[in-house]
């Protein structure tokens, strides 16, 4: 498929899907999860060709990137900043551990808890990741059951999923799930819709500082650009080491901390950073 192909399949989508949206929140429609990044971006314009009715909300953490923020409301001045009641160093206290890769409890704590009842649309693509690889246009979340499903499938039987749908339950479509990032960059620098600026700086993802999903190298680079984050999360480590939740060998939190932005097993670099030192000495 060429890249207008995907724009039309895209809009088809959302024009097809709009009256199940209307019909779940019909002062609203869509609830359109929004970040300030590239994807998410195409996600909404693609809504405004559409010419569907949504509403644009985009989930603080209390981690996100001061530019990013500044670049959502200079630019999208209607989507609805909407701020977290605990900051995440507190939930990590709350949880009794900090966010891991595996462990990814942040997602879910401060993105994925909106939208419930509504029909949502997220900026996923199966390029992403494997995980995002096996998504399907429409993901419903129905009473703890998750179906992934083309907008075809689903629609055989939508109006039985709609009607047993309430309270946090959702059903996610994915307008842009089939596009490629080089078609997302096309599509945003052809319609002349202005980036944020950190992707002219090297990042390739804008999320929050120190993501556990991001490698090694923007983290540390996240260390020397917000190095209060960096500070809070040592101050967090260090709290969860006085109150007994973390039981590692850590000599002191920043040791705690530089495993943490490792993405190392704790017995991995405690060999690379403890022991291996203990050898060279030696030698």
């Amino acid at each position: 498929m060429t890249l207008d192909d995907k724009i039309n399949y895209s809009i088809e989508l959302l024009r097809k899907s709009e009256k199940m949206a209307l019909k779940m929140d019909p002062e609203n429609g869509f609830y359109l999860a929004f970040s300030g990044g590239k994807d998410s971006q195409a996600l909404y314009h693609i809504a405004q060709m559409a010419g569907v009715k949504f509403k644009a909300h985009m989930n603080l953490t209390s981690v996100d990137p001061p530019e990013v923020i500044r670049f959502v409301k200079k630019n999208y001045p209607d989507v609805e900043l909407i701020k977290p009641k605990m900051s995440i160093y507190d939930m990590a206290l709350k949880k009794h551990m900090v966010p891991t890769r595996l462990m990814r409890w942040c997602c879910a704590e401060f993105k994925e808890m909106s939208g419930g009842g509504k029909v949502t649309l997220i900026g996923i693509r199966n390029q992403e990741s494997p995980r995002r690889s096996k998504r399907k246009e429409v993901s419903t979340q129905i009473k703890g059951t998750r179906t992934e499903e083309t907008f075809d499938q689903w629609s055989e039987h939508k109006e039985k999923m709609v009607a047993c749908a309430s309270g946090k339950d959702k059903i996610l479509i994915s307008p842009i799930i089939n596009w490629t990032e080089r078609d997302v960059w096309e599509f945003l620098n052809s319609n002349n819709i202005p980036h944020c600026s950190m992707y002219d700086e090297g990042y390739k993802r804008i999320g929050c500082i120190l993501c556990p999903m991001s490698n090694r190298k923007q983290k540390i680079r996240d260390c020397k650009r917000f190095p209060h984050v960096r500070h809070k999360w040592i101050q967090t480590i260090q709290n969860l080491i006085d109150e007994g939740y973390i039981n590692h060998n850590f000599q002191e939190a920043e040791f705690g901390f530089n495993w943490w932005i490792s993405k190392k097993s704790f017995d991995e670099f405690y060999a690379d950073e403890v022991l291996q030192m203990k050898l060279d000495f030696k030698d």
